[in-house]
């Protein structure tokens, strides 16, 4: 289905104001190793790029290597993911964990188990593989932590707006399903190329059930400045501007963050 223990944090915004970009120093994630195992020399100056590949025709614009948008017939509609094998793909050389890591991300859905399921390492590399792109066997598992840790990170931000707006109508909002969008833009983004020159290296929107209602949340991931050999990643999430309420969530939320930056500062000088 986010940041990585093997990698970095996730500087998570929550479609705040300014660049997405967190462009001040920080320390060493909780939660990651002394150095990255991608050897960054070898590859693009892009990390996103080289860990993630492309999920275009293009091969412009780093995405999800599992594929969320695909339409073939064999396509889970609840992920937009196929049903991947968990078979050693022809000319693997490498044995690969087929466990799949349970996420904290409950399910709107009556399934095998009440929260969403990430591929396994298997899975992931079988998609890699379905879509042409290389990838070096020994390193799948950390492509897989950063693609589960920056899931998490996601949902985090999705709860923090669910609490802040609707926490007393809904205690337990749940994931319905998702899409990814790699190749389009939002608003939001293209505001903020136009604006620093910075574009994110996917999107996702995730169908929310908050207690029967359905809300959609636009995820954008933008590769942060590395620390080092740490990769870092930021997230913008917040809720689709598709109906009043939606669009009133934001507007408080803009309201509530320009009076912790400017009246909060003001009050401290005096």
């Amino acid at each position: 289905m986010s940041d990585a223990d093997n990698c970095n944090n996730s500087g998570s915004k929550a479609g705040k104001g300014g660049c997405p970009i967190d462009h001040t120093p920080a320390g060493e994630a909780p939660h990651s190793r002394p150095s990255c195992p991608i050897d960054h020399t070898q590859r693009t100056p892009s990390f996103a790029r080289s860990l993630f590949g492309n999920n275009n025709e293009d091969n412009q614009t780093p995405a999800c290597p599992v594929d969320h948008k695909s339409t073939n017939d064999q396509i889970n509609p609840l992920n937009m993911m196929p049903n991947l094998s968990q078979d050693m793909h022809t000319g693997q050389t490498q044995k690969l964990s087929t466990e799949r890591e349970l996420s904290t991300i409950p399910r709107a859905t009556e399934e095998d188990t009440e929260v969403w399921e990430y591929p396994s390492p298997q899975q992931f590399y079988n998609a890699l593989a379905r879509k042409n792109m290389p990838a070096p066997e020994e390193y799948v598992d950390v492509m897989v932590d950063i693609h589960n840790f920056l899931n998490e990170g996601a949902w985090n931000e999705v709860l923090k707006w669910e609490k802040a707006r609707h926490g007393e109508e809904c205690l337990k909002p749940k994931l319905t399903r998702l899409q990814g969008r790699p190749r389009d833009l939002s608003p939001l983004a293209r505001i903020y190329g136009w604006r620093y020159g910075v574009l994110p290296f996917d999107r996702h929107d995730w169908y929310v059930d908050r207690c029967g209602k359905q809300v959609r949340y636009v995820i954008d991931y933008y590769e942060g400045h590395a620390q080092g050999d740490m990769p870092a990643f930021n997230l913008v999430v917040r809720p689709a501007i598709d109906d009043f309420g939606s669009l009133t969530d934001r507007a408080k939320q803009l309201w509530q963050d320009a009076k912790e930056k400017y009246f909060s500062s003001s009050n401290q000088t005096h």
